[in-house]
């Protein structure tokens, strides 16, 4: 966690200047709160960092050279890091799992009302991770999803034969029929009959959903 000093250090990451503007005004008017600087493109955001050793950086996602993931992921893997807050208008589960894995603190939209923004800065410096309720209500909707998934999953498997499962297995491995023969010691014409039952047990249609259903069950 960063080492927090008063006034709490900012360093603001956009590439649309209206925007870093506006940001700027914002946080400087806050008690406790200074922007130490200004960076319009991931690429610059070291050397910032390096001029100006923030607390917490407000980071973009979206930029013209380096995007935001990389430059959050390039900033955790300094020594006493700053935080890192992503501001953004892209909110795809994507971008939200692979900030968050870069080492992002927090994830806001940037229709996220000021104070709020201010509070995320403040409580991210104080080594709490903060999401904008609508992110965590994605989050949790999604892992209730998956967990969903792969307890069905495990389910179906469930009712297959240890053989049939050997088979499933191989076909999420990526296996032909001959291969899983081979590594099964079983004949070809065996294997087309397990599939075939597995097919028929699960309510499948082709080789293709079984390799899905295994890495819903965390086989693959």
């Amino acid at each position: 966690m960063a080492r927090v000093t008063r006034p709490l250090r900012v360093l603001i990451v956009d590439d649309d200047a209206l925007v870093r503007a506006g940001l700027s005004l914002m946080l400087d008017g806050t008690a406790g709160i200074a922007v130490a600087g200004e960076a319009a493109d991931g690429d610059e955001v070291s050397a910032a960092a390096d001029a100006h050793a923030p607390d917490v950086v407000l980071m973009d996602l979206r930029m013209p050279r380096v995007d935001g993931i990389t430059a959050t992921r390039r900033l955790r893997a300094r020594t006493n890091p700053p935080e890192v807050v992503v501001l953004t208008t892209f909110d795809s589960d994507e971008n939200i799992l692979r900030a968050l894995r870069a080492g992002a603190s927090g994830f806001l939209l940037k229709d996220t009302p000021p104070d709020e923004i201010v509070q995320a800065v403040l409580r991210v410096a104080a080594g709490d991770p903060i999401l904008s309720p609508r992110i965590t209500r994605r989050l949790m909707d999604r892992a209730a999803v998956e967990a969903g998934a792969h307890q069905r999953a495990r389910a179906a498997l469930d009712r297959l034969t240890p053989r049939e499962n050997d088979v499933v297995l191989a076909i999420a491995r990526g296996r032909s029929n001959a291969e899983i023969a081979a590594e099964l010691f079983m004949g070809v014409a065996t294997v087309k009959a397990h599939v075939s039952s597995v097919l028929t047990k699960l309510g499948l249609d082709n080789r293709t959903q079984i390799a899905l259903l295994a890495h819903d069950a965390g086989l693959a």
